[in-house]
């Protein structure tokens, strides 16, 4: 008897996996199946406001902030009081923003994937930005134990005037004895759309039992990696990409930037052999590409200088 119901577009193996039974609670059990479903709103000038909020555990919010330098934008910080994500744990997260919304969501802390006997966990996110919308996810890194089985997918949706900044660490050095890369399988996609057109399509598959991920076509001699996806179909992402380069080029870390499809915004990529250091690259980059699109940086907690 199967204990989950994968939705359309689980990978073919993560579908096996929640054929497994667990032996606590199954898949989708009180205080597994996480959900939080924001909606941010704005009315001209004034401050952004949680519209709406459903949330359940493992997910805990305690209300917004409104201590950002940029002008109307507020800040949910997502907690998790369970410790961390276990087999057979469903997470999903969705955003709207509304039209001229402004948000920044983040997380307390690292998400830290336990060691697994059966099952999977399941992290998703779904974030949309409609029409002058501004809107960050920017969670804290993800840390895989030995034999965790994660599955991490993001959806974005965004208007054509709209900016949605995504940012995410991978950490395969867990908070146990064992080697890095000592877990099971991780498998990382993140979809965003303009309107009905498909602007970026990112993905990683690791197995380590089947393919060292240290080979020089994955992550070669480090052992962390951090991406930042700024998607600002309305600006000039060029530009954006250059200062982007620039402002990473003190960092000790291997990063560059790269401009998307359709120039609806650019992607940058670091690698490194601390989480500190990778953590630090990202801000940094988070912090230039909100100088460049709000003209005012990140705050002061998260520059990354």
């Amino acid at each position: 008897m199967s204990t989950d119901s994968a939705p359309t577009g689980v990978p073919e193996a993560f579908r096996e996996y929640g054929e497994q039974q667990l032996p606590q609670s199954p898949a989708f059990g009180h205080g597994k199946n996480g959900v939080a479903d924001l909606v941010l709103a704005r009315e001209g000038e004034n401050p952004t406001r949680l519209l709406s909020d459903l949330v359940k555990v493992p997910y805990h919010l305690t209300g917004t902030l409104d201590t950002d330098p940029a002008p109307g934008l507020t800040t949910i910080c997502l907690q998790e009081p369970t410790g961390g994500v276990l087999q057979g744990d469903r997470h999903a997260l969705s955003v709207d923003a509304r039209s001229g919304a402004r948000g920044h969501v983040t997380t307390q802390s690292a998400t830290k994937v336990h060691s697994m006997k059966a099952n999977y966990a399941h992290l998703d996110a779904t974030l949309v930005a409609e029409s002058g919308a501004y809107l960050e996810y920017l969670p804290g890194p993800t840390i895989l134990n030995e034999d965790a089985r994660c599955l991490q997918t993001t959806t974005v949706e965004l208007a054509p005037d709209a900016t949605v900044v995504v940012g995410d660490v991978f950490v395969p050095d867990g908070l146990t004895d064992h080697e890095p890369f000592s877990f099971d399988h991780y498998h990382s996609r993140l979809e965003a759309s303009v309107g009905d057109s498909l602007v970026c399509a990112d993905a990683v598959d690791l197995r380590p039992d089947e393919r060292d991920p240290r080979d020089p076509a994955t992550v070669g001699e480090y052992g962390v990696v951090g991406t930042l996806y700024v998607f600002a179909p309305a600006a000039d992402t060029d530009a954006l990409a250059d200062a982007l380069h620039d402002r990473l080029a003190d960092h000790t870390v291997a990063a560059g930037a790269s401009v998307l499809t359709d120039g609806a915004g650019v992607t940058v990529r670091v690698l490194g052999d601390r989480s500190a250091d990778v953590t630090g690259a990202v801000e940094a980059a988070w912090d230039e590409s909100r100088a460049q699109l709000l003209g005012v940086g990140a705050p002061l907690e998260g520059r990354g200088r």
